[in-house]
């Protein structure tokens, strides 16, 4: 079955919408090829809030989260991870509201070390936040009405995290799970290893509605992610075959496996490419020399 994604979304900048029973969605008005229509937050609960992902640096998109709290207290702001799209407007709407910021934790690379640079999302870490509280995997956090499990998810940021609200199968699945398009993984922050795991511990969780931090929701979440656990293996498989072909830069692997797709997301298809051939390395299948890096040259194993 072919992986059908769902373009058609409106953000409806600066306004509030319903989508469940005490969750409002605002878009922040920060579209790209990376974010989509941009950056969704989520507002739960309804006399004591919880804002989930406030968003990046935006006094428009402050002003309409505190428009739709609507001088509601807010006990907790939750921040899946740190992407400069997703964690930075926490400090503002913390001075405001006085909420407690919780998250996995601070910026970090997925693994201790990653050779050359990697590129595009170099300058996408939001390095300077730390949550007020860390979150462990499981964690339930109770406010008025409403309980949110913390469900870590590493793979496209090393700390990032799920939150499902308790009683509802609803999942706020940030960028892990996204119905517009398939997510970056991508080194030094994502992990390919890390992100085909957490894909798995959510199919079997059996949530019945993924709400995601950019575009619409996803309302098949079962059918989508095992599409998307395929549409990656097919894409790994597309890798090693350009590298059994003699194809030994990313570059020319980027130029043969997405010539159909829009140049300006070739740089995160090379960060992309780059995971998988990472996750090849370290599974022995494919050889470099020196860590897995953006500009090395890559070979069959012997």
């Amino acid at each position: 079955m072919a992986l059908k994604f769902n373009v058609d979304f409106d953000p409806r900048y600066g306004e509030a919408v319903e989508i469940a029973p005490d969750v409002l969605r605002l878009t922040a008005p920060n579209p790209s090829p990376f974010t989509f229509h941009g950056t969704n937050s989520y507002i739960v609960g309804r006399d004591s809030l919880a804002v989930i992902d406030p968003g990046p640096e935006d006094d428009a998109h402050l002003g309409a989260l505190l428009k739709a709290i609507a001088g509601r207290p807010v006990s907790h702001i939750f921040v899946s991870h740190t992407h400069r799209d997703h964690s930075p407007l926490a400090a503002h709407l913390k001075a405001e509201t006085g909420a407690t910021v919780l998250a996995e934790g601070p910026h970090r690379p997925a693994k201790p070390s990653v050779g050359g640079k990697a590129g595009v999302l170099d300058a996408s870490g939001d390095i300077d936040f730390r949550p007020d509280r860390t979150l462990a995997d499981g964690e339930i956090v109770k406010g008025e009405g409403w309980a949110i499990e913390t469900v870590l998810t590493p793979g496209h940021a090393a700390n990032h995290a799920a939150f499902a609200l308790k009683g509802t199968g609803i999942l706020f699945s940030a960028d892990h799970v996204m119905g517009w398009a398939t997510t970056i993984v991508g080194p030094p922050d994502g992990n390919m290893a890390d992100y085909m795991r957490s894909l798995d511990k959510l199919i079997a969780r059996g949530d019945r509605l993924l709400l995601p931090g950019h575009g619409g929701p996803v309302t098949t979440p079962q059918t989508f992610m095992r599409g998307l656990k395929t549409h990656r293996k097919m894409r790994e498989r597309a890798v090693l075959e350009r590298v059994r072909k003699g194809d030994r830069t990313i570059r020319a692997m980027v130029e043969a496996i997405y010539r159909d797709t829009d140049p300006r997301l070739h740089a995160a298809a090379g960060l992309s490419v780059l995971a998988h051939l990472e996750d090849l390395v370290e599974r022995g299948v494919v050889e470099t020399d020196g860590m897995p890096a953006i500009d090395g040259i890559y070979r069959p194993a012997a």
